[in-house]
């Protein structure tokens, strides 16, 4: 019985063009990975003191706080932990700074840290938002 020598001819211009196909997909991978993460930005978590029991509820403590720092130039993202007493505020420290956040806060009615709530502010929150 005769062997068959069989050797498949290797096209270069093929193997180059798998190569560049593999490395463009590589780049493309990392450029979308990197677009994804938010260079720059900074976390302050503010303490605060929300006294209602239906704060998910009412437009004077959670909506308010949240909604009013999204017009903030800078502001990335707000999230109230109302079971920790905290703000959360993911912002970009070229537009803003955390003490700028806190006395945001304060203006709101709400303590913020060392920082007291505004008296006028807190005269208008809903009675069940103030402290008891």
């Amino acid at each position: 019985m005769d062997q068959i020598n069989f050797k498949p001819k290797i096209n270069k211009k093929m193997t180059t063009n798998k190569k560049l196909a593999i490395t463009i997909a590589f780049a493309l991978f990392i450029s979308i990975a990197s677009f994804g993460q938010k260079k720059g930005l900074d976390t302050v978590v503010i303490k605060t003191m929300i006294y209602c029991d239906h704060c998910k509820k009412c437009e004077s403590c959670v909506g308010r706080l949240e909604k009013e720092f999204y017009f903030e130039k800078g502001i990335k993202r707000v999230t109230l932990d109302d079971k920790a007493m905290t703000l959360t505020i993911v912002y970009d420290p070229k537009k803003t700074d955390a003490t700028k956040l806190r006395q945001g806060v304060s203006k709101l009615g709400f303590d913020a840290d060392d920082i007291k709530a505004d008296p006028i502010a807190l005269a208008k929150l809903d009675d069940c938002c103030k402290k008891q």
